[in-house]
């Protein structure tokens, strides 16, 4: 499949021309699983795991089909409130995963997630929402469609001092949106990303460094738009330690993973967004920094050892590392 398809064993892209015989081939022939995704709203419905009924408010958009059924019986059935756009023209988003031992290559095809307006979003139904939140979380996949919709609250929320995070989500997106990327980088409050995705961002932004704690440090020295806060940066880096970087904060901090046995790990799609469902229900929660990023490893191990990005019932209780 990887090499029908023309994709490499541990990767996220862009679906091309070329892949849009994927999806129904998974599905047809190779007995493919349907699970509730978006990398975004992975992470939604791993804070609403975490988090009291009725926390969180994930926004997008989907097709007029049956997939769209299936994603709003998801995560209404995870508690998660959901205010989609939904496009006449084109189907939902699907994402093609194919897993290969521990690694998983990501196909997507936007689509739907393709046509997100900005008049949905400062609709009199939606921004009345918006500004109830005094949390807001963005993937950076969503700077390949909507950027004045990430810009309307990004900038709501350093007006109003409220928090604003962002997943850099795929190398592709520091490699080829750049700009997009850029124009966000002011507003962050805390920017969540992996080890490939910060040297992505190292290369494309001509950084001398390959060192993900150097990478962490620049990123978390950027200059800033809402001086009531200091930026986070977090990286993930599999197994080995966290590195987190605050800025003014000359001491780097290093956090060590939870361990999982071989045998326990099922599929690690999505392990990044549910990292950041359980970081961000922290931070929401007022948790201390150590203790939010111990959360959102608690979800990534739990997710771990669940087919796709999933999480599982009946629901656990976060429990502190010992």
């Amino acid at each position: 499949m990887l090499e029908k398809y023309g994709l490499k064993p541990n990767d996220a892209i862009l679906a091309e021309e070329k892949h849009m015989g994927l999806y129904e081939d998974l599905l047809q022939n190779h007995d493919a699983k349907l699970i509730a995704g978006g990398a975004a709203q992975n992470t939604a419905r791993g804070a609403q795991y975490i988090l009291p009924p009725s926390s969180v408010l994930y926004i997008g958009c989907v097709g007029s089909d049956k997939y769209a059924s299936i994603l709003r019986d998801a995560c209404s059935s995870a508690g998660l409130r959901t205010e989609y756009r939904v496009d006449s023209t084109q189907p939902t988003g699907r994402c093609g995963v194919i897993i290969t031992g521990h690694d998983r290559s990501m196909c997507t095809h936007l689509a739907a997630a393709n046509e997100y307006k900005i008049e949905h979003l400062k609709s009199p139904e939606i921004w009345p929402l918006v500004e109830h939140a005094q949390f807001y979380y963005v993937g950076g996949y969503h700077l390949t469609v909507c950027v004045p919709a990430v810009m309307a609250l990004a900038e709501e929320a350093a007006a109003k001092n409220k928090v604003f995070i962002l997943s850099l989500s795929a190398p592709f997106i520091p490699q080829f949106f750049k700009e997009p990327l850029d124009q966000t980088a002011e507003y962050w409050d805390y920017v969540i990303g992996n080890e490939t995705e910060a040297l992505a961002y190292a290369e494309s932004h001509g950084l001398e460094t390959k060192e993900i704690r150097d990478i962490a440090v620049h990123l978390a020295g950027l200059p800033k738009k809402n001086q009531q806060r200091k930026r986070t940066v977090v990286i993930t880096q599999g197994t080995d330690k966290t590195v987190v970087a605050v800025q003014d904060d000359e001491v780097l901090r290093e956090f060590g993973v939870r361990e999982i046995a071989k045998e326990e790990i099922c599929d690690t799609n999505g392990a990044g967004d549910a990292f950041a469902g359980g970081f961000v229900a922290g931070i929401v929660q007022g948790k201390s920094l150590g203790e939010s990023i111990d959360m959102g490893q608690w979800l990534a191990r739990l997710s771990i050892k669940e087919l796709g990005p999933s999480y599982p019932y009946p629901k656990q209780t976060y429990q502190p590392s010992s």
